[in-house]
């Protein structure tokens, strides 16, 4: 018996398209050794037109508002091999950059590969820029969010729900210098009262995200950039 995957959704904006993701089989429990599942494949379709998006926002109802738009990244060319960060999802790597036709229009495609999670992200290269994807930080612009870390933490009095949704908001917008914003502020050193649970889960989110990109900075694994990142936090 075959069941199929729930559908992933990226965090992009809800005028554009909701994702897709094919059908994943499970696997037979026949045999004793069962294969693992095969990786997510999950694609961002073209814009709707003007008139779809307008009765999408009447649908929402008074008194419920759209998320704010993302800011469009700067215009960048890529190609195979590069590492690329996209909002919703961190550092992934550009498969291959190919034509292929989606419910019945011919897109070209960047194939994004994100190794620790098994899946393949294919966003139109048309559609790049709006969507928030981009090469890896520069440099100078990561040393910027290290340089924030030294940084006293800002940590607004408000209830701990509304601080959370702004920290994750942070996480995925996938700017480097948002997300060390989230790392300071929820940061404990020795002495300094422990995190709660549902603190520990958003800083640890932040520290791998900043960690992914500080590994493909550096060229160096992922567990290596985390414990450069405490290393360099002790010292703060």
């Amino acid at each position: 018996m075959t069941e199929q995957a729930d559908v992933l959704t990226a965090a992009v904006p809800a005028e554009e398209a909701e994702e897709l993701a094919t059908p994943i089989a499970a696997p037979s429990v026949a045999p004793p050794a069962v294969a693992p599942e095969p990786p997510v494949s999950i694609t961002v379709p073209p814009a709707p037109s003007h008139s779809h998006t307008r009765g999408n926002m009447m649908s929402q109802g008074p008194g419920r508002h759209m998320p704010p738009p993302r800011a469009m990244a700067k215009h960048e060319d890529f190609v195979e091999g590069d590492h690329v960060v996209y909002p919703t999802h961190g550092v992934g790597k550009v498969e291959r950059i190919a034509v292929e036709e989606i419910a019945g229009h011919k897109l070209e495609l960047i194939h994004i590969t994100f190794e620790e999670n098994r899946m393949t992200l294919r966003v139109p290269v048309a559609k790049a820029r709006s969507a928030g994807l981009r090469k890896l930080a520069t440099r100078s612009m990561f040393d910027e969010a290290l340089g924030v870390l030294r940084g006293r933490a800002r940590i607004k009095r408000t209830m701990w729900s509304r601080r959370a949704q702004e920290y994750e908001a942070k996480i995925n917008s996938g700017d480097p210098i948002a997300i060390a914003e989230v790392v300071r502020d929820l940061h404990r050193n020795s002495g300094q009262p422990d995190q709660s649970f549902s603190e520990r889960q958003i800083y640890e989110a932040a520290m791998d995200r900043l960690a992914a990109e500080l590994a493909a900075l550096d060229k160096i694994d992922k567990n290596a950039a985390v414990i450069k990142l405490g290393e360099f936090l002790k010292t703060v």
